[in-house]
């Protein structure tokens, strides 16, 4: 009776560092393939992927793609841009289709 409660001791146990191993692998892939994207992308423009070009639009930094146009912007760049505007995004949809 012993040998039956010791072998599923050690199948639970062979389970659990199963599961383990394989949840650290696919984090480790996860991360391989992370670090490989970004080198790739770097400096490259996520729309049509040719080289990207650091601009200054009112002081604001950002990246423009020569190719396709496409402007990309920084997590706070969108922030900064606001704030430069002392209108609110109400006063400017509302007021412009009274003027229109």
């Amino acid at each position: 009776m012993k040998d039956a409660w010791e072998e599923r001791e050690k199948a639970f146990e062979n389970k659990y560092f199963r599961d383990l191993e394989k949840k650290q692998l696919e984090q480790m892939k996860e991360q391989a393939v992370e670090s490989q994207v970004c080198e790739l992308c770097r400096n490259r423009c996520p729309k049509c992927g040719d080289k990207i070009e650091a601009v200054v639009f009112r002081g604001v930094p950002l990246d423009q793609c020569n190719s396709c146009g496409g402007i990309w912007m920084g997590p706070n760049d969108l922030k900064i841009l606001a704030e430069k505007d002392h209108r609110t995004w109400f006063d400017n949809w509302f007021r412009a289709e009274e003027t229109a």
